[in-house]
């Protein structure tokens, strides 16, 4: 490949990265709802039953739950002693939880 090409190709590239990371921040940003209006599993955007739990996945107990989420992404099951319930309130805050 040419020198000229290369620097073009990779111009474009630099600028497509830039845009998805544009992306990515603006969906994040709007996903977490910095004005705070949103609250619970509406915030996280999950999946909720009839009376508005949210219908996760228990890593704990491997069961299906309802359950309201508070602000800061913990399931009202939430033990802070127990590393699984740990690890099931980061991925509601990331957005990867086992939803059904």
């Amino acid at each position: 490949m040419d020198d000229r090409l290369e620097r073009a190709v990779r111009r474009r590239l630099r600028e497509a990265g830039r845009q998805f990371e544009a992306a990515k921040r603006a969906y994040r940003e709007g996903r977490d709802d910095p004005a705070g209006s949103a609250s619970g599993a509406a915030r996280y955007d999950l999946p909720v039953d009839d009376k508005g739990g949210a219908r996760i996945v228990c890593r704990r107990h491997a069961e299906h739950r309802a359950v309201a989420v508070d602000d800061a992404g913990r399931p009202t099951c939430f033990d802070s002693d127990h590393p699984d319930c740990e690890g099931c309130a980061e991925d509601v805050r990331d957005g990867v939880v086992e939803t059904w």
